[in-house]
This record gives C-alpha cells, structure tokens and sequence, in this order.
C-alpha cells in the first residue's frame, strides 16, 4: 500500500556531566528560557553536525556522505582527472568551473561563491558532461539534482543562485534543553611556566571557563516519504536507521578536551507515526525538581506520563513503539540499541512497501 505519511521520532534523555558543550559568542554554554525557568541548550546544529561526523568517521562504510564546500570546483576536477587523466591541471579545473557554471552555480575566481552540498555522485556525473563536451545545460542541472547523498536528504540543500537545485530536509532537529532549570557556573584555573625561576611567584597564567551539567531531552523527526523521494525506498529504510543510531550516539565535541563529558543516553524511545511528529518537550515545560534520585529519573516518568496523556487526549497512538534503556517500559518493551535499530529497519521498510520514488 502505498504510504502518506509516515514520520519516525526519536526521543532522547541524556544526562551531562559538567561541560561546555555548545557555546555562545561570549564562550558561555548555550542557554534558553523555557517554561520561565533557565535550561541549558544545545543547538540543533550542533548536534547535526556531529551526526554528519559521526557519519564520515565511524559509519563511512555504512552510509554515503556529500562534502560541503566552496571548492566544488576541486571535487569536479578531480572526478574529470580519473575520466580524462591527458588534461592538465589548468583545463581540468577550467572545464570543472564551466561544468558548474553550466548547473546554475555562481562562481567567484576559482571557486564557488557560497557554500554548496555536493555529493560524490554529482561531482562525477558533472565531470562524465564535461568530459563529453555536452553544451546542454539542462543536463548539467539534471546531474547536480539527481543521486544525492544521504546526509543531503536528511538535511537538505540550500542553492540561493537557482533554487530548483534545493532540497528540502527530511530529517528535523529540535534544540536540546535541559528538563530542569540549571545555573552555569565557573572554573578558575590557573597554568605553570615550566620555565619560571624556582622564586618566581603566581602563575604564568589565569583564566575561567563558563560551564554547567543537565539531563537534556533530545528530539529528532525523520519525514520518510520524503526520505523515500529522495533516495528511494530500500535506502530510506537503511538512512533512517544510520540516521538513528549516529543522533543517539554522537555527542558535539566543544571543550571536549577540557571536561571529558562524552556520555550515552539514560533512555531513548522511538515511535513510527502516520498523523503527524510531536516533539515531548510539554513533559517538561513545568521543570523537573531536583530529587534524592537525580534528575534523570523523574525526567523518564515526567516523559513517560507526558506521551501516555497525549495519546489519550488525542486518540492518536503511535502505529509503533521502542524503547532503550530502563523507566520507558510502559510505552514499549526495551531492548539493546541495535536490536532497536535493526527491528525499526525492518518496521520501516514493511510501512514504506509499495511506495515509488
């Protein structure tokens, strides 16, 4: 049967030990008032773009990445290079640059004059034209558009010079907030000139770091009709699932270095709707108090609460449900993060049976 809708949401409690995740233009931890109270908050940037790090370091075997840059020029030559290796390097890259201009691109000197997404595919179709003499430039834009990558259909396209080359997103990312409110605090540290003379008094140098800790709920909503346009159905279903797993592992890494706070989740539950996505987040508009528990366990009751009261108010259960980790078990049974992923695979893949590209 051919599907309409159908929306994958993740959600996500994550509790962070002191850190600086996400700065702000002053260095202070990312904030945000929610239900009147102060949250610490990660952007949805942020964590994308750790996922796309994720993607290329750890699961580059498992999913196809695209670059973006502002040397698309190089990337097309070098893809002419392996196709007529007897050009030199000035005609490969002259011809590189005509095969963008042809696609549409505004070019500025050698290079492209804003940011472009491209993926390797399209870099090596607009060579395969250029290598071919092909004057159409319809053909060039057909080659831009078509076979992108799966970072690029999960988070979409932006071409201000023709925006026929866009793509709309089908993953959304929410901005991470602590269920509870928080106060950043400061470290005062202080550094030794190995070098000083044995009397020499204080320290070589001093200064503060802004920091806090919180249990964080994180939300992320895959549109898979979408997801299924772009990249069809057989790969949307393996797009979801590495989609999945890199924004329930990866972590951003600002002042990783500094506070080590690189942690898992406390629980994750995951739903496949065909109504529409819903973000938890009202669970914890009234913030989480602090308790003899922590946060992170109210925050699994106040979520799972939360989800059951919306169900019932609105009398739209979610056609499927998982979850990871413990305190989620009334909305469904828990199981190991990649057996999840492997059943929401396969769950996707059995929803989406029928459906065209």
């Amino acid at each position: 049967m051919d599907t309409k809708r159908l929306y994958v949401d993740f959600h996500v409690l994550q509790t962070v030990p002191p850190s600086c995740v996400n700065r702000d233009d002053t260095g202070s931890p990312k904030t945000a008032v929610y239900g009147g109270a102060t949250r610490a908050r990660v952007s949805s940037q942020a964590w994308k773009h750790a996922i796309r790090k994720m993607f290329t370091e750890e699961m580059a075997d498992m999913v196809e990445t695209g670059k973006r840059t502002l040397k698309a020029t190089d990337l097309v030559a070098g893809e002419l290079a392996a196709l007529a290796p007897e050009l030199d390097d000035a005609r490969l890259k002259k011809d590189a640059k005509k095969a963008l201009e042809n696609a549409g691109i505004k070019l500025k000197d050698d290079n492209n004059a804003a940011l472009l997404f491209l993926s390797t595919a399209q870099a090596r179709a607009l060579a395969r034209l250029a290598a071919e003499d092909c004057e159409e430039k319809d053909d060039y834009k057909k080659a831009l558009k078509e076979n992108p990558s799966v970072d690029m259909a999960l988070f979409g396209r932006m071409v201000a010079s023709d925006p026929s080359l866009n793509y709309d997103a089908a993953a959304q990312v929410a901005h991470s907030i602590s269920t509870h409110a928080v106060q950043n605090e400061f470290d005062y540290f202080t550094a030794v000139d190995d070098c000083a003379p044995e009397d020499s008094a204080g320290a070589g140098h001093l200064g503060t770091v802004e920091y806090n800790s919180s249990t964080l709920y994180r939300y992320a909503t895959v549109n898979m009709v979408e997801l299924v346009h772009l990249l069809g159905a057989e790969k949307a279903a393996q797009a979801v699932r590495v989609f999945g797993e890199a924004f329930i592992r990866s972590m951003p890494t600002g002042k990783q270095n500094s506070f080590a706070n690189r942690t898992l989740p406390d629980a994750v539950y995951v739903t496949l709707r065909e109504d529409q996505p819903v973000n938890l987040c009202g669970a914890f508009e009234k913030p989480v108090r602090k308790s003899e528990e922590g946060y992170a366990e109210p925050s699994k009751m106040a979520l799972k609460q939360y989800a059951k009261e919306l169900s019932n108010t609105f009398a739209e259960v979610p056609e499927q449900s998982f979850t990871v980790g413990t305190g989620l078990e009334e909305l469904a049974q828990p199981m190991p993060l990649n057996t999840m992923l492997a059943v929401l695979e396969k769950a996707v893949e059995e929803k989406l049976s029928g459906n065209e590209v």
